[in-house]
């Protein structure tokens, strides 16, 4: 017998997917998210570094980030796509946990890092240079993997690399 005919198997997976959706907003704690994710490789002197990463493309999603979140695994972090490549000023408004905020510029490589962030701060961080992409990143996961200024970040929106 298969399991997509046996009524009691599609009851459990019409539980499951209203589970899935009830965790879904829960995980959101109201506030937009992101729906994709994708993997982003940051090259340094210690080895390559994999993080899983959800984009912010829209204005909203953008202007949204992080904030409300009260965790962020490490390995997962936010891209933001500014493109085309410019200044880029960022806050800590409404965001609960410390971030690295790595500024990068159009060919991938990192142009400056502000390391643990202050929660909840209205301070401006800006990238101090015309930056295409910025990453969210738990605080203190730049100096945990030794990631520095110069260093590469493999992902499609910078150069296609």
């Amino acid at each position: 017998m298969s399991f997509a005919r046996n009524p009691d198997w599609r009851r459990i997976r019409g539980w499951l997917t209203a589970l899935l959706v009830v965790a879904s907003f829960a995980l959101g704690s109201g506030a937009a998210r992101a729906a994709t994710f994708q993997p982003l490789e940051i090259v340094t002197k210690s080895g390559v570094h994999v993080f899983s990463v959800e984009m912010a493309t829209t204005e909203e999603e953008k202007t949204t980030g992080l904030m409300y979140r009260k965790e962020l695994p490490d390995g997962q972090g936010m891209l933001f796509d500014f493109s085309p490549e410019q200044q880029v000023s960022m806050w800590m408004k409404n965001t609960y946990i410390s971030l690295d905020m790595i500024f990068i510029r159009a060919d991938g490589r990192i142009l400056r890092i502000a390391e643990n962030t202050e929660p909840l701060s209205t301070k401006i961080i800006p990238s101090g240079g015309a930056a295409k992409g910025v990453l969210e990143v738990i605080g203190g996961t730049a100096e945990k993997y030794g990631i520095k200024p110069g260093d590469r970040v493999a992902h499609p929106l910078f150069n296609g690399h």
